[in-house]
């Protein structure tokens, strides 16, 4: 569907930009049909009028257009000869009479203002449709002249290569002087500015950004100075009656004297430069005292006047700043009257004057330059400050930089303080992909120097790649001549560096370095900041001792996964994971021991788990896994896969007593997305009785919820000696497959320390406690019942005793004694199993978490 309409719409593009090429070929036939036989009168001026109306708008979409396309001349150019052709066929006859040389001046016009290549075709067009109507009349009978078709194709080729050579000959005279003359300008304006210190640097030297800014700020400066210093000049000449009042300042060398600024009717002034020790020039600048001569003879020369001088009286002064020369102010008059010393004051006053003006116009400038660096550094900050993340910092920071200076290249590189590594995180110019994700030890490069230094390097940004070495002699950056590294620190903390590079020579000079500083230290600021959220992050979404999801995350998930399962009909799987007896080891070997087999779990439900599937610590020694499209059969292999894993593992820890060493099972209970329930509230809890299904059912198994674990939701047994679920309930019970052939508290749930001798760490006592025969051997020594205590019986539905022989046991002795109706002795204290739920017996472990469903 997306490529039909793609289709339809190039088509609809390609038939609007063809229409009036379309409209000039009909428009030519019409013409032809006309010189083959008149057309009526209605057909003509209909014709016409479109004829007019497409060439009014076409002409005027060109004379809007800045720079028209080809396709745009050539639809003018044709439409223009269609008319032209018509209108001599409607006044003459035929194309032999004196109206066809309107035709030349429309093939001269059209090469005047069209492309060439659409000259080119507008003049072949036009012979094509000569040929054409002289055919169409041949054909009508009427006599035809074909000998005067050969030089009127000739003429128009003539007036098109003509026209289009010498006009666009003309043309690009006139835009290269113009470009002459303005590249003229803009390099006198350069100096004038250089000269009064507006610039600090050459323009080449400066990036391209800095460069138009520079550029801008140095012109406004410049027309500002000048507007002052002819202000003072004009006011000068009017008060003192002076012929010409003139301010030459002095190049950095100090060897010329070029003309500033001057107020003077004379016609024979020159442009200069002057020599700083000629004339009268030389003896200011000599004597450093002004130079007045009075008397003067009509021929007698002076360096700014072009042949004699019409002046009788001369003052040249000397101009300081800050006790440096830096020029003359030269005043002359035709009178021969000698200047006062009134005069001579109000002279003076106007050299401070225009000095004045030059240093408030460059503090300006100065304050102009910091207000755009400040703005930079501001964007830079904020830019900053809204990223949130190491990779969103980092772009921003390169970013920042390539606004302040012209940047080809830019590296960061991330320090690891505690093993000594660099690592380069991100690049951005030639070879990024090789050198992203880089890693190097601290070495004598100047990126493990600037971090040791704390200080840019290399000094004012000179690189040389044969002496200086950026990261390795293996990874380097590619070769250009200005590189500067810059720290990234944080409370006298490294985090890494900045390494920007340029392809430019002295592109970092003193006043982009102080800029570029200033931008290190905030990206390292951010960079600190983002690191903090992530942490924070961390510690709010994640388990601090699995590295999993906490509860209030997985809840969140939670939503959004069961969303996405009843947006899109999909099926959802939730596991509740509870690890069988761990208050006894807590209780035998501490809480320390505990916390590696907790960690060694969630280490189990990691590997098992795919991409998609989110699992958390929900409480406890107590797990939950959601896995999106996953049924119930899917989940139980799932869950199968987990409880054989956590069976087969054995945990190392040191215990109290020294190493220990220990297995553990665990028991889970599977709820599905939309059988079990539609919400997060109801799948947790047909999970949770799921698992309460495989507690009661011997522990060490999993079980997928049914309807029928609804009435067996009752607590775990509080003994050991429960009897086994019901076959139903074991239908939707996938059981270890030794699980037949051994009593309902199986050996393997019972926590090992390393000393063989033991299995259990249960007190000593004989094997005939309980009400068994002593016939059948029995591998579980349960403790001494003191007391017996009455037992909460589970209903029928689910929890109920199974009948004799129903798990290879006699119907007598053992089994029959645990399936009879009489109270089971109570199990000790240790043998409790503690149960994060509201329901919990007495005997809850005070330092498990109580978990609640949503």
């Amino acid at each position: 569907m997306a490529n039909l309409v793609l289709a339809v719409l190039t088509a609809r593009r390609i038939a609007r930009n063809a229409a009036p090429l379309a409209c000039a070929l009909a428009l030519g036939g019409l013409v032809v049909l006309d010189a083959a036989e008149r057309l009526p009168q209605v057909a003509a001026a209909a014709a016409l009028l479109v004829l007019l109306a497409a060439l009014v708008q076409r002409a005027r979409r060109r004379a809007a257009a800045i720079e028209a396309s080809a396709l745009l001349d050539l639809e003018v150019g044709a439409l223009l000869v269609v008319a032209t052709f018509a209108a001599v066929l409607r006044l003459d006859g035929s194309l032999d009479g004196d109206a066809h040389a309107a035709l030349y001046v429309v093939i001269a016009l059209v090469s005047a203002f069209a492309r060439p290549a659409a000259s080119l075709l507008v003049a072949i067009a036009a012979a094509a449709l000569e040929i054409a109507v002289r055919s169409a009349m041949a054909a009508r009978g009427a006599p035809i002249a074909w000998g005067a078709a050969a030089p009127h194709i000739g003429f128009m080729a003539v007036f098109s290569v003509l026209n289009a050579a010498v006009l666009r000959a003309e043309i690009s005279r006139v835009r290269k002087a113009s470009h002459t003359r303005l590249q003229a300008e803009i390099e006198r304006l350069r100096d004038d500015a250089r000269s009064y210190r507006l610039l600090s640097a050459p323009a080449q030297a400066r990036g391209a950004a800095q460069k138009g800014d520079d550029e801008r700020l140095a012109r406004s400066g410049v027309e500002e100075i000048h507007q002052s210093v002819l202000f003072a000049l004009r006011l000068l000449r009017e008060s003192l009656d002076l012929y010409t009042a003139m301010l030459l300042w002095q190049n950095d060398a100090g060897t010329h004297l070029r003309i500033s600024e001057l107020a003077s009717d004379a016609p024979n002034l020159s442009e200069g430069p002057f020599l700083s020790g000629d004339g009268v020039f030389g003896a200011a600048i000599t004597q450093r005292a002004p130079v007045v001569i009075g008397g003067l003879k009509p021929g007698y020369k002076l360096p700014y006047y072009v042949g004699p001088s019409p002046v009788r009286a001369v003052c040249a002064l000397p101009v300081f700043e800050h006790g440096k020369l830096r020029g003359a102010l030269v005043v002359d008059r035709v009178e021969d009257r000698p200047f006062s010393p009134r005069e001579l004051e109000l002279i003076d006053e106007a050299c401070r004057y225009a000095v004045r003006a030059i240093q408030n116009e460059r503090v300006f400038v100065q304050l102009e330059r910091a207000k755009v660096e400040q703005g930079k550094l501001y964007r830079a900050a904020e830019a900053l400050g809204a990223a949130t993340t190491e990779p969103g910092v980092i772009e921003a920071g390169v970013t920042s930089a390539r606004e302040i200076t012209s940047v080809d290249f830019a590296a960061v590189t991330l320090y690891d303080e505690a093993q000594k590594v660099h690592e380069i995180r991100a690049v951005s110019g030639d070879g990024g992909a090789e050198l992203t994700g880089q890693r190097f030890r601290h070495n004598a490069g100047l990126v493990s120097m600037v971090l040791q230094n704390r200080h840019p390097l290399p000094y004012r940004g000179e690189y040389d790649e044969k002496r200086q070495i950026v990261f390795t002699r293996r990874v380097t950056p590619p070769s250009m001549p200005s590189i500067i590294v810059l720290p990234l620190v944080v409370h006298d903390r490294p985090l890494g560096t900045l390494v920007l590079g340029s392809r430019r020579r002295a592109a970092f000079t003193d006043s982009v370095r102080s800029t570029l500083e200033v931008l290190a230290s905030h990206m390292a600021v951010s960079l600190s900041n983002a690191r903090m959220m992530r942490r924070l992050e961390e510690l709010a979404t994640m388990d601090g001792l699995t590295g999993l999801l906490n509860k209030r995350a997985m809840l969140e998930v939670a939503d959004q996964k069961i969303t996405a399962a009843r947006r899109f009909s999909r099926r959802l799987s939730v596991l509740v994971t509870d690890i069988d007896h761990f208050k006894k080891v807590n209780d035998t070997y501490g809480h320390d021991v505990g916390d590696v087999i907790i960690k060694g779990l969630g280490d189990v439900l990691r590997r098992a788990k795919r991409t998609t599937d989110a699992v958390a610590r929900f409480g406890g020694e107590e797990f939950v896994v959601i896995c999106e499209e996953t049924d119930a059969r899917g989940a139980m292999l799932l869950a199968e896969r987990v409880r054989e894993e956590l069976e087969r593992t054995t945990f190392h820890a040191a215990g109290s007593g020294g190493p220990v060493q220990c297995q553990v099972t665990c028991s889970i209970g599977i709820a599905t997305y939309p059988e079990a329930g539609s919400t997060w509230e109801e799948l947790f809890k047909a999970a949770d009785e799921s698992l309460y299904v495989s507690k009661r059912s011997g522990r060490n198994r999993s079980t997928a919820w049914s309807p029928a674990n609804r009435s067996s939701s009752g607590p775990p047994p509080a003994a050991e000696a429960t009897a086994p679920a019901k076959p139903g309930t074991e239908a939707l019970s996938a059981r270890p497959p030794a699980a037949s052939t051994r009593p309902p508290a199986p050996a393997s749930t019972t926590v090992r320390p390393p000393a063989p001798a033991s299995t259990t760490a249960r007190p000593p006592a004989p094997a005939s406690t309980t009400a068994r025969p002593p016939a059948p051997a029995s591998t579980t020594a349960r403790p001494p019942a003191t007391a017996p205590a009455p037992q909460r019986r589970p209903s029928a539905a689910g929890g109920g005793p199974a009948p004799a022989g129903h798990d290879g046991a006699p119907p007598g002795g053992k089994r029959a004694a645990a399936s009879s109706p009489s109270p089971t002795p109570a199990r000790t204290p240790a043998e409790a199993e503690p149960r994060s739920k509201p329901r919990r017996p007495p005997e809850v472990d005070p330092t498990s978490k109580p978990k609640t469903a949503a």
